[in-house]
């Protein structure tokens, strides 16, 4: 077999097209984030006091000592004077000897410091405009604020910042009072939550690159291309169905999942026989324990028995034999005694449902099971059985546990590795692949276990995969009966 080609290791840009899986693997990351976030925005908001803004205008001339009428260079002089000194008003405005006249004309009860921190004072660039902006909680005093500290900031530089008796060159005029404001100046409902929805979508996206990037575990069958270079034979969603101890073809016939499990069947008869046979050897195995390998094999197995073909499903997992309990027969005797020659493989195999479906289960647990997969006896048998039947399916220990499946694969087998959503972990993977590579080896194809199901309970679903628990019941029958039957 031709050698995996290893996948990139992430050196690759991602482009937008990984961008959009990732987003569409992770939307429901992206949207919990979106909601949360926008209903922080709202909550803030909400809880956030009620603000009113007004603002004072006031104008800065010159104002001539004489009382006579200004020459033109006196004015020039005059304009270059006001603009220098106007720049410093702002700071001028925040002081104590402008804010403490209002805070006793109005009878406030602040001080001068908290009072400041309430107005904002500006002098836009070469103008020689004065805007003071006083923010409150009551619309009313807010406006009262602002046009007291505007007569006190005229007052304080018109007579307060030269000596006793001379005049001051610069007259503050007030030419745009403050008006009582009629809408809050915040909160701002409609900015903020545009920012929420904005800010939602950003951390959804961000939230989902990141739980993408810390993921562990497979979660969209999507990803498997990243490790390993083979195609999907089969999609099985999870369904209480196949915790049953008949497979699905047999127990619900009519079921979407036993339709599942066919079209595997489909796939698998497009892969080459072994060599001199006209059986093909189907190995399979997975990562870890628990994703479904033996539940795979069990229900394939009846699927191609079902079309007809002469199958023999041999429990290679000597480590930890599940086929005998997963199909509810006797487990007692099985391959163990065969490779250990303690029994035949007649004494062994057992019919199971129709006359061309045949099992071996694994027997018990030896202490050397890779020395007995690893014998002449177990070369003979599978070369005898691939004589005789027309698919023989190998049930291996998951790889991360041992690399028997390797052992079948080397015999000319097809390697069919399970993987299950939210199970199978993506450093298991990577690393069974570099071992395959290394051995010149190649996974044939993917079943992807707990896929999520996109088959609608609606319309055509309905008509298509109606089935009735009177054939099921009859079915259970009729497989319990054949279960104990032995070649």
């Amino acid at each position: 077999m031709g050698a995996t080609t290893a996948p990139a290791d992430g050196g690759d840009s991602m482009t937008f097209s990984d961008l959009l899986a990732i987003i569409r693997k992770h939307v429901i990351t992206i949207a919990i984030t979106f909601v949360v976030t926008v209903t922080a925005v709202c909550a803030f908001t909400a809880v956030s006091p009620v603000k009113y803004t007004t603002t004072t205008q006031l104008f800065a001339t010159y104002n001539d000592a004489s009382g006579s009428q200004a020459n033109m260079s006196e004015q020039n002089n005059g304009s270059s004077y006001i603009m220098s000194q106007i720049k410093s008003y702002p700071a001028l405005t925040a002081t104590q000897t402008v804010l403490q006249p209002v805070i006793e004309e109005l009878d406030l009860n602040t001080s001068a410091s908290t009072l400041g921190e309430t107005i904002s004072v500006t002098n836009p660039d070469n103008t020689a405009f004065v805007n003071i902006s006083v923010t409150g909680t009551d619309p009313t005093q807010t406006t009262d604020i602002a046009n007291a500290v505007a007569r006190s900031l005229s007052n304080v530089v018109e007579k307060s910042l030269y000596a006793t008796g001379s005049r001051s060159a610069i007259k503050l005029s007030i030419v745009q009072p403050a008006v009582r404001p009629t809408a809050p100046s915040s909160p701002k409902w409609k900015l903020n939550v545009l920012v929420g929805i904005v800010g939602g979508l950003v951390l959804g996206v961000f939230a989902a690159l990141l739980k993408d990037v810390l993921s562990k575990k497979i979660e969209d069958e999507d990803e498997l291309g990243e490790y390993l270079s083979a195609p999907i034979v089969g999609r099985i969603p999870e369904d209480e169905l196949l915790n049953e101890t008949s497979p699905a073809v047999i127990c619900q016939p009519g079921s979407p999942i036993a339709e599942d499990y066919r079209r595997i069947r489909t796939n698998l008869s497009f892969i080459a026989p072994v060599d001199d046979t006209h059986c093909r050897l189907i190995i399979t195995t997975s990562t870890g324990a628990s994703e479904g390998k033996t539940t795979t094999s069990v229900n394939v197995a009846a699927a191609l028995a079902e079309n007809g073909a002469k199958v023999l499903l041999i429990d290679a997992d000597l480590r930890s034999p599940s086929v005998a309990k997963k199909l509810d027969i006797d487990g007692s005797a099985g391959l163990a005694h065969v490779l250990s020659g303690q029994a035949s493989v007649k004494d062994v195999v057992q019919r199971y449902w129709k006359g061309n479906l045949h099992i071996m289960p694994a027997g018990p647990k030896p202490p050397n099971a890779s020395t007995l997969l690893n014998s002449p006896v177990m070369v003979e048998l599978l070369n005898n059985a691939m004589q005789q039947y027309d698919y023989v399916i190998i049930d291996t220990a998951p790889m991360v546990v041992a690399n028997d499946a390797i052992i079948f694969v080397r015999r000319g087998g097809s390697l069919i590795m399970v993987c299950r959503r939210d199970r199978t972990l993506k450093h298991d993977l990577r690393e069974i692949n570099e071992e395959l590579t290394t051995l010149d080896l190649s996974v044939t194809g993917v079943v992807f276990n707990c896929a999520k199901d996109n088959k609608k309970g609606s319309g055509y679903g309905n008509y298509y995969y109606y089935y009735s628990s009177n054939d099921s019941d009859t079915d259970k029958k009729k497989g319990h009966r054949l279960r104990q039957r032995k070649k």
